[in-house]
């Protein structure tokens, strides 16, 4: 990894000079500088050199040595069946413009690979080496301190045979030379003034004759049978007591063969398919690198007199200073006499995904994992103790004294940390079919939804939660715009929604849990109930009394608590609601507590029936909560983006106080939604922010990105989401996607392993792209100018969309009341666009009702072959009743005018890229394919999953705001039918799941209940 990412480089390597070479003959050679150490047996085996050829390397397969070996997922697959929707290389990532339909077959979202005439892969962009992710392959290790040398070296390189690419160190390019050179190389160096080690090396002169193939050991590159001179260390005078090599040898007799090829068959099968000719390292040059040439195994090795034996954790030499750590799992001898073992890796926080967003995390806490690969037998360095502890929460109390703990797992594959599995621990593989069979889970799950908007998320979780047998009902929700509550209380009357911001409403919840010790936890007469507590008794002539009294007024009751200034009197603090006597309800004031000393009684009944009643949550009570923080300071509209520090931006500090609440209340499970721009501002460091807080907190987390379309939607819209769950809790999976979609953009290359799709030639049976006629092509027409708030439909539903999203509020909760009958079921709502002004309704009206059109068809203007567009200078400009041009110079700047968005009309077999919020003309497709408007509130709620019965409050601008802000009702109901399966542990313990048959449009079992 380059020096900026992971540090500066290592003094032991050297740096060469760079020689033109022709094709694939110029090399880059890598020499491990060793100290004292150039020769790895007594068998004077070659000189450790690496030799690659870099005009043939694909960035995957280059040497490397890192810190860190997170994203090998989000390499690029050379054969993804993705058939890509246009896009100007200028267009923002949720343009609307599509010049055609582009149906994704593979819903993988990989950036697209060119193939090379020999049927090669050939990458779009090459990068340069020194920014290529690198592996933790390990360097030979050097007991020697770091060295500065001197003297001149030059490098040579015989033709020959290809040569296999597996080791690590300088990287030095020379050109070939013809195998009749002859070469010679010395470093000549003086014991008494080169330094603390000496070295010296020969390439002798390759003889007729002699079969002197390119051969690759663990140490590198060296000419078989060619005899080498052995490498002489010399300690320099002032050092004598230094130690020059270090001592590694296997101990005791190897294991039987029979045992070792029963115990690691999986080795000795893999060398038995090797085919003649072919390298005897598998993935080399890769994390997982294998080498087939094994002679025999062993139990135990001596490394500078330190015993190791399989199962011990080691310290292992890394880039530089870097050390990493590892569990010995294999100690092997290859046909080359080289010693060898295999490490399972552990993780330090800052070489996961995390990175830098995890400075704060405790430095002994470490990460196991799956990846294993073999290294040289002197890369480790010393023994180390790791105490692995599983399902803990309470850990530095539990940890006993060692060098590390470890609690959980890592894997890059969605950039999932998972609690170390134990004996105890079962995986339960339930199909769908066997779901239907599942007896409904009795209790309910409390939710707590921040930053709810219209309600959007919490609805399809409930949805979706039930499907799969588990009750999950919206308890709490909090908003800051008050048009978004009303909505969210509309649609869901048992709910506690709070018109408040969430700073306000985390030092609620903790004022709330001090009045609840006070009142009723520390209470003396805690247990009873509140009809047998003694009331206090109230001396009513002098109550008469104060009433009377001039400028005073008597508290009735205390009806509602907040924490703010809602009233914006300028006093921020604790509040209740007070209900003055002789006074209704629309005089109700809020008072700061303090001010209401004399009131204990009262507040008293207030605390102990909101505990009673959980009007807010407390520490404990929730079980799942929810929520899409809005970052607008990484928004790609924001011409004032903090690149360097986002989170000192305070339009970034919802995350921040987002888990801040996550960690006051302690749920069992978490589920953060987010747009992609997380994963792609910045170095991804909100996105990494996000994941470090919630494993620092001990919860499980998952990341997958998701395409709303690949549930059933017409539109694209991918989103970053982020599942938490308890270690005691079973992580959430990611559900699979149910259709086809049309792409639109794609996410941030280092995340797109994240996206949420079948992989490359894995089985899947996906539905057809839903499209707009899916969705609207029942909606009765209207005009730009529809002001009616209820209108009844004037035609049956067209498709399998319109029949499941037409279904009545008790219809698609799989209620069955019985007496009542629901006469919304015949009215729609909400289905009425923003109104034009008269300029722009008569140039919507210019745009002809076909696919494609767009400003472009506007008279007057000329396309240029550059793209921009023009006024022809030739042709007198059309202008509007109100005296001003048909074609606004707005179109004209905007894009640079290459843009084909204005003005544009969507078509009836496109999607949307995403659903915003306001339908902006002037920068949008948004028009309707055969109706002179811009598509209606309740047409942009359909494309984002809401049910026909679902109202919305507030203007139709704000209508369209909720709309646009809210979570994709079909994408949330996958996730909460993921988070039911969990809670119940009949999910695996893979990232990913399939959903039921038919999902998209699936209702839950019916629950009789009575009216």
């Amino acid at each position: 990894m380059n020096s900026d990412a992971n540090g500066a480089k290592s003094d032991e390597s050297l740096t060469g000079t760079e020689v033109n070479g022709t094709g694939s003959e110029a090399l880059a050679l890598t020499l491990h500088a060793l100290s004292g150490d150039f020769y790895h047996n007594d068998n004077e085996s070659p000189v450790p050199l690496k030799v690659f050829d870099p005009n043939l390397e694909d960035g995957k397969s280059v040497p490397r040595v890192t810190n860190s070996v997170e994203q090998s997922s989000s390499r690029l697959s050379s054969s993804t069946a993705l058939i890509v929707g246009g896009m100007d290389s200028e267009r923002s990532p949720e343009s609307n413009s599509v010049p055609e339909r582009s149906v994704r077959r593979s819903p993988r979202l990989s950036p697209v690979t060119l193939q090379a005439e020999n049927g090669g892969r050939k990458e779009l962009k090459r990068l340069p080496e020194s920014g290529l992710r690198r592996s933790p392959r390990l360097s030979q290790v050097t007991s020697c301190p770091q060295i500065e040398w001197e003297g001149l070296l030059t490098m040579v390189k015989e033709k020959g045979p290809p040569m296999d690419r597996n080791r690590r160190g300088l990287k030095l390019a020379v050109p070939a030379l013809s195998s009749e050179e002859i070469v010679r190389k010395e470093l000549i160096t003086n014991g008494d003034t080169a330094g603390p080690c000496g070295l010296e090396f020969h390439l002798c002169k390759k003889e007729d004759g002699d079969k002197n193939t390119a051969s690759v050991g663990n140490n590198g590159f060296g000419y078989k049978k060619a005899p080498l001179v052995k490498c002489k260390a010399r300690a320099s005078s002032n050092k004598k007591q230094r130690k020059l090599k270090r001592e590694s040898f296997f101990v005791g007799e190897p294991v039987p063969e029979v045992e070792a090829q029963e115990r690691w068959h999986w080795r000795y099968e893999l060398k038995g398919q090797r085919r003649k000719g072919e390298s005897w390292i598998l993935n080399a040059g890769e994390e997982d690198e294998l080498h087939l040439n094994v002679v025999c195994h062993y139990l135990e090795a001596s490394v500078d007199g330190c015993i190791f034996r399989l199962g011990d954790c080691a310290h292992i030499k890394g880039e530089g200073k870097h050390e990493h750590v590892g569990r010995i799992v294999e100690f092997f001898k290859t046909s080359e006499n080289e010693n060898y073992f295999r490490v399972q890796w552990f993780f330090r926080a800052e070489d996961t995904v995390m990175k830098q967003a995890a400075a704060f995390h405790e430095k002994k806490r470490l990460f196991s994992s799956t990846l294993m690969n073999d290294n040289l037998l002197d890369c480790i360095l010393s023994k180390v103790e790791i105490t692995e502890k599983a399902h803990a929460l309470g850990l530095q109390s539990a940890i006993q004294p060692s060098d590390y703990y470890c609690d959980m797992e890592y894997s890059v594959k969605y950039s999932t940390f998972r609690s170390l599995t134990t004996a105890n621990d079962v995986t339960t593989n339930t199909t769908p079919a066997d779901l239907s069979n599942c007896e409904p889970y009795k209790a309910e799950l409390a939710l707590l939804d921040l930053y709810a908007g219209c309600g959007g998320m919490s609805t399809g979780l409930c949805l979706g939660a039930k499907v799969s047998g588990v009750k999950l009902v919206s308890r709490w929700a909090i908003d800051y715009h008050k048009s978004a509550c009303d909505s969210f209380k509309q649609n869901h009357p048992e709910t506690q929604v709070r018109h408040t911001t969430a700073e306000d409403f985390l030092e609620l919840l903790k004022e709330w849990e001090k009045l609840c010790k006070i009142y009723v936890l520390d209470a003396p007469d805690r247990g009873l109930k509140t009809s047998d507590r003694k009331e206090p008794v109230i001396d009513e002539s002098s109550t008469l009394d104060a009433e009377v009294a001039p400028g005073e007024y008597e508290v009735s009751s205390l009806v509602d608590i907040c924490y703010g200034d809602p009233s914006s009197t300028g006093q921020h603090g604790l509040k209740f609601k007070v209900r003055w006597k002789g006074y209704s309800p629309s005089e109700d004031t809020w008072e700061l507590i303090q001010d209401l000393s004399d009131c204990q009684g009262h507040i008293q009944d207030f605390v102990r029936s909101g505990y009673e009643s959980k009007i807010l949550p407390r520490p404990g009570e929730v079980d799942v909560i929810c929520g899409g923080p809005p970052c607008q300071g990484i928004s790609g509209y924001n011409r004032f983006r903090n690149t360097e520090d986002p989170l000192t931006d305070e339009r970034n500090q919802q995350i921040v106080v987002f888990f801040d609440i996550v960690n006051f209340l302690k749920p069992k499970y978490v589920l953060m939604e987010n747009v992609a721009d997380i994963l792609r501002f910045a170095k991804a460091s909100l996105g990494r922010y996000a994941l470090s807080r919630l494993v620092h907190m001990n919860y499980q987390a998952r990341l997958g990105i998701m395409a709303a379309g690949s549930y059933g939607l017409p539109q694209f819209r991918l989103r970053v989401f982020l599942w938490g769950a308890l270690q005691s809790e079973k992580l959430p999976q990611f559900p699979l996607p149910t259709h086809e979609v049309i792409v639109r953009y794609h996410p941030s290359a280092e995340f797109e392993g994240n996206t949420v799709a079948y992989d490359e030639g894995q089985p899947r049976k996906l539905k057809e792209a839903t499209v707009l006629r899916d969705a609207i092509s029942d909606l009765p027409a209207v005009t730009s100018h529809e002001d009616r708030e209820e209108m009844a439909y004037d035609m049956p539903p067209e498709t399998e969309f319109q029949k499941y999203i037409r279904l009545t509020k008790d219809e698609i909760n799989g209620s069955d009341v019985k007496g009542v009958t629901d006469r919304r079921s015949s009215v729609l709502t909400d289905h009425r666009p923003y109104k034009l002004s008269e300029d722009d309704f008569h140039r919507v009206c210019y745009v002809p009702r076909r696919k494609g059109a767009n400003f472009r068809d506007f008279p007057g203007l000329i396309v240029g072959a550059d793209n921009m567009v023009r006024r022809d200078t030739t042709m007198k400009p059309v202008l509007l009743p109100s005296g001003r041009p048909l074609v606004p110079d707005y179109v004209f700047t905007f894009e640079k005018g290459k843009s084909k968005r204005p003005f544009g009309r969507i078509w009836w077999d496109e999607n949307v890229p995403t659903v915003v919020t306001f339908p902006n003309l002037h920068s949008q497709i948004a028009i309707h394919p055969e109706q002179d408007r811009v598509l209606t509130v309740r047409e942009y709620a359909r494309l984002q999953g809401f049910p026909d019965h679902y109202r919305f409050c507030g203007t139709v601008k704000e209508r369209y705001c909720q709309v646009g802000n809210a979570v994709a009702v079909f994408v949330s109901k996958t996730l909460g039918y993921s988070l039911g399966m969990a809670f119940q542990k009949l999910s695996g313990d893979e990232a990913l799941m399939t959903l039921p048959p038919d999902f998209a449009f699936q209702v839950p079992p019916l629950d009789k209940l009575s009216a």
